[in-house]
């Protein structure tokens, strides 16, 4: 049966004494359904908001006001490496095999975990990086200064050392901080589409890729977080009064298409979905499942909530961590298309060194011929057994209408050599004859 499973992440010391929840686990791996329950725990570790990073093999996790990197091998069980950076790390995301992190100077590094090779950008922000989310081709950094840029992800990955590293655009629209982003997978031009959080009360839905902004939506409360369903129809928003907003961005009154109000109209959202209790406080961060039905909500005081979308019942307590959840992120249930795997990781290094890639393989890099499938199967292969089976069962008309028309044609060469034999003869007469005249 297919599970799902999710990995959360608290950041601060305990908030009780409970001794039936260990003081220095820091990371959960949990199984959601069939039935919740946590799978492993990783232990020191505090990561604040935005600052954790899940791949198949590893988890990644900025420690608070520090610049370090702690990895955790998702298959051993164990904290892998303790990676030091030049400044404070404040975010971070997953390109792949690249991590990639924003630092507290506005800089932007990408380190390539499966070679070592660290890139660090100018700081294009003035202040902090706040958060930072990646798209098959592209990065978008939001700060504290309100503004949100635009990087080419292999533009930043070039190999030049000479090659500047500056964002394709900036989007300017918001008037305070920027707190969330959240972008959908897209690779199309007219359907990408970025939603950035701000403490002005507003959430923007942007085409990244043109720099348009196509709606602005205003709330009650500035947004802590957003979240994006997997198909991109409906934003989900949590808010500092504790509010939780869903804003279905293709309803009756569509947001976003060719049926939607002028870009310059503003949305006011204030129904809210759900709300917290006070002593439960405001979610800081929140995740949607692949299937789009279930929400998960960290709070401040340790819990964590699971929300049904499609019933709006109460909200279910699935774990208290004692600590507050800071972070939540799902792991993909699909399989890998993946032809290699990194086991471990390269520590990041900027000094000159020779570029070598460390993965181990999956598959065969070449695909596997007829004559390969053949050669390794022991006797005859299950599809030539097949087809020499198909070849049997072919109907006997066919080999019918094959013998007939060998026999007409040959019939018809016959008529050809008669002939032939015919007019030599004639010939032939004709010679004696003529031979006969003459003597």
């Amino acid at each position: 049966m297919l599970s799902e499973e999710f990995v959360s992440a608290i950041c601060g010391s305990p908030l009780s004494s409970n001794t039936a929840i260990a003081k220095d686990v820091g990371i959960y791996c949990h199984t959601l359904s069939p039935t919740h329950s946590v799978r492993s725990t990783f232990k020191k570790s505090s990561a604040p908001v935005n600052c954790l990073a899940v791949s198949e093999t590893h988890v990644f996790t900025a420690q608070h006001e520090k610049a370090y990197v702690h990895v955790y091998s998702r298959q051993r069980g164990n904290q892998e490496a303790f990676v030091a950076f030049p400044e404070r790390i404040r975010c971070l995301t997953l390109a792949g095999d690249v991590l990639i992190l924003g630092t507290a100077e506005g800089r932007l590094m990408l380190w390539e975990t499966c070679t070592g090779r660290l890139v660090s950008t100018p700081p294009r922000h003035v202040q902090a990086v706040s958060c930072v989310v990646a798209t098959p081709h592209h990065v978008l950094t939001g700060s504290d200064d309100s503004d949100i840029h635009v990087w080419s992800l292999s533009q930043l990955l070039e190999m030049d050392p000479a090659a500047e590293h500056e964002p394709e655009r900036s989007l300017p629209n918001h008037r305070a901080g920027i707190t969330a982003l959240a972008a959908n997978a897209s690779v199309n031009s007219d359907t990408n589409f970025c939603v950035s959080a701000s403490k002005d009360k507003s959430c923007i839905i942007w085409n990244y890729q043109t720099g348009d902004a196509l709606r602005t939506l205003l709330f009650p409360s500035f947004p802590l977080c957003i979240s994006l369903d997997p198909s991109a129809r409906a934003l989900c928003v949590g808010c500092e009064d504790g509010s939780l907003f869903l804003a279905e961005l293709f309803a009756d009154k569509h947001i976003l298409g060719v049926q939607s109000e002028d870009a310059a109209t503003v949305v006011q959202i204030s129904s809210p979905f759900g709300a917290t209790q006070p002593d439960v406080g405001p979610a800081s961060c929140l995740s949607l499942s692949y299937d789009g039905t279930m929400l998960l909500t960290g709070h401040p005081k340790g819990q964590i909530l699971k929300w049904d979308i499609a019933d709006n019942k109460t909200p279910v307590e699935l774990a208290n961590l004692n600590a507050a959840v800071t972070n939540l992120a799902f792991v993909s249930p699909f399989p890998t298309q993946k032809t290699t795997m990194a086991l471990a990781v390269v520590k990041p290094s900027q000094a000159e060194r020779t570029y070598t890639f460390t993965a181990q393989l999956e598959s065969d890099l070449n695909p596997e011929t007829r004559f390969d499938a053949l050669f390794n199967s022991a006797g005859f292969s299950q599809q030539a057994l097949e087809d020499a089976i198909a070849a049997f069962e072919q109907p006997a008309v066919a080999g019918t209408v094959t013998e007939q028309e060998l026999q007409k044609q040959n019939e018809e060469l016959w008529e050809i050599i008669n002939e032939q034999k015919a007019l030599q003869k004639a010939t032939l007469q004709r010679y004696v004859e003529a031979k006969t005249g003459q003597a």
